[in-house]
């Protein structure tokens, strides 16, 4: 999701819920409601019978969720690893969903909501938790962690070539004083970095590492692709839009590993009829946005969204 001038954009609507093949009668779930741009594209196209389970672990998103008045909805606040836990309290079966969209990242209205602390663009608490009631904040988690530990994720996370360089630094800061805001890192982030990409801020790729540590972000992927599997009936939707080169890899590898046949022992007498068929069906090709919508909404111009159908158990 995106915003430019103020307004909130969804990215790829239309190819999401389209690729989602929205039946009337089917449970759907949006496992990242946002501020509801795709869930109300699903609503506009289900039946009086059908149902849309929205998910999010922010509570701005879940406030904005409980503004639309339909008996085929609800939201709950909730992280999309606990999408299982989540639909056995909403009494749906297993195997009993349609069609699951993941749209992953940090949203617009929380990188443009200052006091959130998820961006360099204003001066603000360095918080940068999706879900500010649970878990260490950035702040306190940089007060706190060793210059080999804040290294290895702004390499990991962030792919940043001066890691070292920046850990050293907000190691060397402490000793004067908290890290305590968003100003605070980026100055401290762009006095270490020597060099960097012609219009990027030095402190992009630091903030992005912080944020996707902080929120187990790529953890909290890896847990809910291979659930969706027990969660999908045959025939139902997997559909996935990421913003991020390590989500995509992550995306990628599961639907790949997932469309192969299962691995059988070695020399095991087995008629190729037999053989068990791959858990997913890959769909298409990775689809991105259009010249238009990257036009529109700039943040599009990083999104990549795969899709996959599931097979008969």
């Amino acid at each position: 999701m995106s915003a430019r001038s103020g307004v909130h954009r969804t990215v790829l609507l239309e190819e999401a819920v389209d690729a989602l093949k929205v039946l009337a009668d089917g449970v759907y779930v949006d496992a990242t409601f946002g501020r509801g741009g795709h869930s109300r594209a699903i609503l506009a196209r289900l039946g009086p019978t059908g149902r849309l389970i929205a998910l999010d672990r922010d509570p701005a998103a879940i406030a904005a969720a409980q503004r639309i008045a339909d008996p085929r909805f609800c939201a709950i606040h909730a992280g999309f690893a606990g999408l299982i836990e989540v639909l056995e309290e909403e009494g749906v079966r297993q195997g009993g969903v349609k069609g699951i969209l993941l749209d992953l990242g940090v949203s617009s209205p929380q990188l443009d909501d200052a006091e959130r602390g998820f961006s360099f663009r204003f001066d603000a608490p360095l918080d940068m938790r999706m879900d500010p009631t649970r878990g260490l904040s950035a702040a306190e988690w940089l007060a706190t962690a060793d210059e080999a530990g804040i290294a290895t994720v702004l390499r990991d996370y962030g792919e940043e070539r001066f890691a070292k360089q920046i850990a050293a630094a907000i190691v060397d800061a402490r000793t004067r004083g908290t890290v305590a805001t968003t100003r605070q890192l980026a100055e401290i982030v762009g006095q270490a970095v020597r060099t960097r990409e012609p219009g990027q801020d030095p402190a992009t790729r630091s903030f992005q590492a912080v944020r996707i540590f902080i929120n187990e972000e790529l953890a909290q992927l890896s847990l809910v692709l291979p659930r969706t599997l027990d969660c999908l009936a045959a025939g139902g939707r997997l559909v996935v839009i990421s913003f991020h080169s390590l989500e995509d890899r992550i995306v990628k590898r599961f639907m790949r590993e997932a469309s192969q046949p299962p691995r059988l022992p070695a020399r095991l007498p087995v008629r190729e009829a037999d053989r068990p068929a791959p858990k997913l069906r890959l769909v298409g090709r990775p689809v991105r946005a259009g010249e238009d919508e990257i036009r529109d909404n700039p943040r599009a111009r990083s999104a990549v969204m795969r899709i996959a159908e599931r097979n008969a158990a």
